[in-house]
């Protein structure tokens, strides 16, 4: 089973549609941004610059009550993921990229909670092996950090590489994880 069963809708490389609200969610990490539309989160980033240019256009006061909803379930999931109650997200995602921006996150979606992934091992298991310049580019276009896990990719000698947060709060989302993953027996 994943570690992360987020519902991904919309189509493929299109826009969702209608219009994005957001909310913020204080965190360990600083304040972190969740826009949604009607269709599921389209963004979740750190900080204040977080948006990168894709404005919000209301806050969830304004929202229907569908995507009030969707903007409550993501506070609740990521603040439980905060407080290491959490290691699986259930809030439909609806991320826009291309098709092979999106085969990235799907694998990304699949690293197991508390594991870690080379960008050469996300690209050989999308059968491209000698991609993995390109999956760390899709990597750092990933709008929905946490929900899909970009911060459990690391480089091939098992260094910490570019986070849209920075790499302080990649390397405490890993340790994070790190202290909350479920004990294994070998």
């Amino acid at each position: 089973m994943s570690s992360l069963e987020a519902k991904v809708v919309g189509p493929p490389a299109l826009a969702p549609a209608g219009r994005v609200w957001s909310t913020t969610l204080d965190s360990p990490l600083g304040p972190v941004q969740i826009g949604a539309c009607a269709a599921g989160l389209t963004r979740v980033h750190f900080g204040a610059s977080a948006w990168n240019g894709a404005s919000p256009e209301g806050d969830p006061s304004d929202a229907p009550p569908e995507v009030r909803a969707l903007l409550d379930a993501a506070v609740h999931e990521l603040g439980a993921y905060f407080e290491g109650r959490l290691r699986a997200f259930t809030v439909p995602l609806a991320a826009v990229g291309t098709e092979f921006q999106r085969a990235v996150w799907a694998e990304l979606r699949k690293i197991p909670f508390g594991e870690r992934r080379s960008y050469r091992d996300i690209a050989v298991a999308l059968g491209r092996p000698t991609a993995t310049r390109a999956v760390g580019a899709a990597n750092g276009q990933n709008p929905l950090g946490i929900l899909q896990p970009c911060h459990r990719v690391l480089g091939a000698d098992g260094s910490l590489t570019g986070f849209a947060g920075g790499l302080a709060a990649k390397k405490w989302l890993l340790e994070h994880e790190h202290r909350h993953a479920p004990l294994t027996l070998a």
